[in-house]
């Protein structure tokens, strides 16, 4: 068999496992947007580690995630639900608020 055709199958592999470990590690955490605004407010979650952030919009109209400090934006849009992956995250508060509806729609996740 070619060496180059082996070390590609090689690196197919390597890339796969890593992927699943990856995303397998992840734990999940759950966000809701209802009458625009975010439950829970204050989420915690562990420092140090990548996060599955669930984000379920009950509410009929769209809504954006937005952080500076997390570096993320995304619309949500209405009755349906988004999975973002954050971190690993140092320990400490990062806020996100939802664009559409800046006033009401607050929180801040801390890392700990």
């Amino acid at each position: 068999m070619n060496p180059s055709r082996v070390l590609f199958i090689s690196l197919i592999g390597f890339c796969s496992v890593y992927c699943i470990t990856a995303f397998a590690a992840s734990q999940e955490f759950e966000l809701r947007i209802r009458e625009h605004l975010f439950y829970p407010s204050n989420l915690e979650v562990p420092a140090n580690q990548k996060i599955r952030l669930v984000i379920i919009n009950e509410d009929a109209t769209p809504e954006e995630f937005e952080s500076y400090e997390l570096n993320r934006e995304k619309v949500i849009p209405g009755n349906s639900r988004t999975v973002i992956f954050i971190g690993p995250l140092s320990p400490g508060e990062y806020v996100f608020f939802g664009e559409f509806y800046p006033r009401t729609a607050q929180g801040k996740i801390i890392a700990r």
